[in-house]
């Protein structure tokens, strides 16, 4: 018989992220979380099935956003709706402003590459074509216990500035995809999943 092949998602206690200071919402201090967090000292990877109803570990997911400001200032993110197709059952058919995805024990390509920054190169590769230079900054932490989706996991928001907003998908799950102004965005937030809501208050409000 066929052995069918678990997913296995990297993983940090919950009690080491109430240590290094638990909030709600957004944080704007990534470096009093990363150092900790991406540790191998705390990090592990687990069944994903598992860990999805497990409140006592979280998952890292980096979130990443595109921006675009043109020369009069005006600000635009790529936003989508998630299909049925993609991973998060729970957040099918909600609108998002972060493309990213879970941390795979496949991540560790090498003893010097860092799983992390691996995993997230390879969920933008397989979910959107960037077809600008641009830069990117990590801007803060995510955490919604409000949610049980958000209870298990813990977002690190990237933020990428594109010289052009020529960012569009791969995959045929995302749709209705492009760059809308930030205004409309707000303007429409309850549509929005719940870490995009937080986003979209925290950085553009």
């Amino acid at each position: 018989m066929l052995e069918v092949q678990t997913e296995h998602v990297l993983v940090v206690p919950t009690e080491l992220f109430h240590r290094l200071g638990y909030f709600q919402g957004f944080s704007a201090e990534p470096e009093r979380y990363l150092g900790e967090l991406l540790s191998s000292e705390h990090t592990s990877y687990r069944p994903r099935a598992e860990v999805e109803q497990d409140p006592s570990f979280k998952q890292l997911i980096p979130y990443v956003i595109f921006r675009h400001r043109d020369p009069a200032g005006a600000t635009a993110v790529f936003q989508y709706t998630r299909g049925k197709g993609m991973g998060e059952a729970r957040l099918h058919a909600k609108r998002s402003i972060g493309v990213g995805g879970h941390i795979s024990i496949g991540d560790r390509v090498s003893e010097s590459a860092v799983p992390y920054a691996e995993g997230m190169r390879r969920e933008l590769d397989e979910e959107v074509r960037v077809e600008s230079p641009f830069v990117e900054n990590c801007v803060g932490l995510i955490n919604d216990d409000e949610t049980p989706v958000g209870q298990v996991h813990l977002g690190v928001v990237h933020l990428v500035e594109v010289e052009r907003p020529a960012v569009y998908p791969r995959e045929s799950e995302i749709i209705e995809a492009g760059f809308r102004p930030v205004e409309q965005l707000l303007a429409d937030l309850d549509r929005f999943e719940s870490w995009s809501q937080i986003c979209l208050q925290a950085l553009f409000a």
